[in-house]
Parts: C-alpha cells; sequence; structure tokens
C-alpha cells in the first residue's frame, strides 16, 4: 500500500484502469496517476483542488513537484 494506506490511484481503480507512476498530494494525501498515465489524476485533482504540491509514491524517489512554480524539489540524502 502507498500514502495514507492507498492501493493505488482511486479514479484509475475505480475505472478498472492502470497507471504508470503515483504521486502523492502534500495537502490532502490524494493519490493519483502521474501525466504519463492514461487518466492523469494527479494533475486532474490539482486543477480541481488548487493544491500546489505531489511527491512521488515511488520507492526511492525523494523529489516533489510544484505545480504553481513548475518547479521539481528534491530531498538531498543525508
Amino acid at each position: 500500500m502507498g500514502l495514507s494506506g492507498a492501493e493505488g490511484c482511486a479514479e484509475c481503480l475505480a475505472r478498472g484502469n492502470t497507471w504508470v507512476h503515483l504521486r502523492a498530494c502534500l495537502t490532502c494525501g490524494h493519490v493519483g496517476c502521474c501525466d504519463s498515465s492514461r487518466g492523469q489524476h494527479a494533475t486532474a485533482h490539482h486543477e480541481r483542488s488548487g493544491h500546489p504540491l505531489v511527491r512521488s509514491v515511488e520507492p526511492g524517489e525523494t523529489w516533489a513537484w510544484c505545480y504553481e512554480d513548475e518547479v521539481f524539489l528534491r530531498r538531498e540524502p543525508c
């Protein structure tokens, strides 16, 4: 399971679709699929909600994306 107990992109799961990668909203925890996925539900969530930041839910990835500033935010290893 991913962030907040999500098993994947809720919208894709409801439609029986698959996704490429998952993104989690840093405001509310919504998990949606990336823009390489058919549904592009992470971006759709941003457009509906105005929540500006998502992070990758992929194992080993520590980056986030700000939709408003169109910038990657990377966490440097300690």
